[in-house]
């Protein structure tokens, strides 16, 4: 068997080529669901968003203790952010990304966040379609209007609406999604 690949046809070496990459991606992949099967059901990363009830004492303290963000939105922007979140999950989102994206990609990140109980995302884009949030509002009503929202989120008892970027949850996704998207914003949280 020739091994020298100059003389190769170059239909071959594309193929060769595809073949590679294609299971490197399946052993990523493999990898990846690896490491979701043997992390699954890690505690969400920040003690204060462990379950809504913890949740909701955290933001009941605000009331007396202000705290602020350190950088990016203020805190009634991130609590009013939060709070579209929540309700979208209830009543749609205004914008999906494509169905190929939630029932792959996406559901491919909620997975490793679910599995790390920590989210990352960019901690200044808006939900996508969602109305803009101006800064310089009260905190009191920012708490109140998402605890309105967790306390709706938790009576709730039908189907709930696909997540703009995860897909269809149910309700344990959801509750674990809304406390890890809560507690990736409080990372920018402190009393300063």
């Amino acid at each position: 068997m020739n091994t020298d690949t100059r003389n190769d046809h170059p239909a071959r070496r594309t193929r060769r080529a595809l073949l590679t990459g294609g299971a490197l991606l399946a052993g990523a992949a493999a990898a990846g669901a690896g490491y979701v099967l043997t992390h699954a059901d890690q505690p969400i990363a920040m003690a204060d968003f462990t379950d809504l009830p913890r949740a909701m004492r955290t933001l009941e303290r605000l009331r007396t203790t202000p705290l602020h963000t350190r950088s990016g939105w203020d805190l009634a922007q991130v609590l009013h952010h939060s709070a579209q979140s929540v309700e979208y999950s209830l009543d749609g989102f205004p914008q999906l990304k494509p169905a190929w994206f939630r029932a792959s990609l996406g559901r491919t990140a909620f997975a490793v966040f679910s599995a790390r109980g920590k989210m990352s995302h960019g901690l200044e884009e808006p939900i996508p379609g969602a109305p803009a949030i101006a800064s310089g509002q009260p905190l009191d009503a920012a708490v109140d209007h998402l605890m309105s929202a967790l306390e709706r989120f938790e009576r709730h008892r039908s189907a709930l609406a696909p997540h703009f970027a995860y897909g269809a949850l149910g309700k344990p996704e959801y509750t674990r999604a809304h406390l890890m998207h809560l507690a990736n914003h409080w990372e920018l949280v402190d009393a300063g």
